[in-house]
């Protein structure tokens, strides 16, 4: 049974001038379509914007693994802005292999969203992980947030019940699992998520 958690009716909201979010997972999770989509998102809430893709050389690297990552990086703000940004604010990580990748460039205190389904004990040793980061105290310095996106996202399309794991699950709800993190993300700054829904339904 779900429940839902009442939202803070006055939450404590910081007036920011420029954010910078990098999505970051394995080539063919869709991190081109979630950057897009918080792209075209962002754009019509007035932000100006500014992107860059970052898609590896290698032609389906094997999944999970460290040459196989692909990000999508976007910065937005009140202001004319002329780059994507050098550092991300926010990282959200798909996988063991993103966050192994990524993490250096998130500096302290940056806001860091795992997807902690895809932490299991072989992703972690494709990525090179002797131990699991989301427990061992690795990622203190950051304000991390697990999020069970592929579980979430099963439900969210009521196909939980006939699949009870990733690797039995319908291809709709994987390839829709980048528009949940990419909806994780828009709960930051507290914008709409229609928009997201809309595209997650197009998805074949």
């Amino acid at each position: 049974m779900t429940t839902l958690t009442k939202e803070d009716p006055n939450p404590d909201v910081i007036d920011i001038d420029r954010v910078t979010i990098r999505f970051a997972g394995d080539s063919g999770d869709g991190m081109q379509l979630a950057g897009t989509q918080f792209t075209r998102t962002s754009a019509v809430f007035g932000n100006d914007i500014s992107t860059v893709p970052d898609i590896p050389a290698e032609i389906r690297a094997p999944q999970g693994s460290l040459p196989g990552v692909s990000a999508f990086q976007m910065s937005f703000s009140s202001y004319d802005i002329y780059t994507p940004g050098d550092i991300p604010d926010v990282l959200v990580a798909m996988n063991p292999a993103a966050l192994k990748v990524h993490l250096p460039d998130l500096p302290r205190g940056g806001i860091l969203i795992v997807n902690e389904d895809e932490f299991n004990a072989g992703n972690l040793k494709k990525a090179g992980y002797t131990a699991n980061p989301l427990d061992d105290g690795s990622l203190q310095a950051y304000r991390t947030f697990k999020v069970p996106i592929g579980t979430l996202n099963a439900r969210a399309l009521r196909i939980a019940a006939s699949a009870p794991s990733k690797s039995t699950a319908p291809r709709t709800c994987l390839r829709s699992a980048s528009c949940s993190g990419c909806t994780a993300v828009r709960w930051t700054p507290r914008s709409s998520t229609s928009m997201t829904a809309s595209v997650a339904a197009t998805l074949p």
